[in-house]
Parts: structure tokens; sequence; C-alpha cells
């Protein structure tokens, strides 16, 4: 691809993630996928951590599956969880991935990043895995004392 072709993808990419975010604030849109994160993780009564958001995809007709990892990142400590069915058909749907463990997180600052995978298959076998969507922000992690 030449480096006019890749900067006019660049620019279709720009304006249709632009055109996107302010459709969907908070949506990091690439093409018709596109993830986003809330702004904190929760610490449950049970000791566990939950992380939120919403997701939207369409399955490309090379992929096998599509799936959401989320990462929290504190004090050096990192927990990545994976979040549950994810159904690809166009619209907006919540996600909630939760982790058993807290791995060390506590109140306060944190990091984290929500990917959207896509999981590319031959045959039975997963043959690669792409991130086609990402969110990653400054979050607050809390103690829910629902």
């Amino acid at each position: 691809m030449s480096t006019a072709a890749r900067r006019m993808a660049l620019s279709a990419f720009s304006a249709l993630a632009a055109t996107a975010l302010f459709a969907t604030p908070a949506l990091a849109t690439v093409f018709h996928q596109g993830i986003s994160l809330g702004p904190e993780a929760r610490i449950t009564p049970d000791g566990s951590v939950v992380l939120s958001g919403a997701y939207r995809c369409e399955l490309s007709p090379t992929s096998g599956a599509v799936q959401i990892k989320a990462t929290v990142v504190q004090d050096g400590t990192r927990l990545s969880i994976g979040a549950g069915e994810v159904f690809c058909d166009g619209r907006v749907h919540p996600w909630e991935a939760v982790s058993p463990l807290t791995a060390g997180l506590h109140p306060g600052s944190a990091h984290a990043v929500a990917e959207l995978q896509e999981i590319h298959m031959a045959g039975l076998m997963p043959r690669a895995l792409s991130t086609v969507a990402e969110d990653q922000q400054d979050i607050e992690v809390v103690e829910d004392h629902r």
C-alpha cells in the first residue's frame, strides 16, 4: 500500500471514528466495532471486581467469535478478566466482566483497558486474535456496599 493510500485510509478512518464518537459518546470505534468502559471498577462485598461498559460489533466473514478482555492496573498490580457472551448484531449492548479475586486492588485511582477481540479460526482451532476496538482511561476503584 502506498503512502498516499495509507493517508487516505487513515483520513477515512478518522472521519468515521469522529462521526461515531459524536453519535455515541465514549465508544471507541473501528468501523462497525466499538467498546467503552464505565468510569469505575467495583469491589463487591464478596470480594469480586466488576468492570462494565458497552460494546457494538458486527461479525466479519473471517471471524470465528468475538470476546471482551478487560484489564485494571493499580500500583503495579494487573488484573485481566474476560466478559460474558458477546452478541454481534450491530447494536450497542452492555457488558460486564467479573473477577472472583481482587488481586490486590483497593479503592482509589487505577487505569483500565477494555478490548473487543476478534478470534480468527482455522478449522476448529483459533488461528489468530486481533483487537478490533479498544477504550482505555483512568478510572476509580470503589467499594460496592449494595
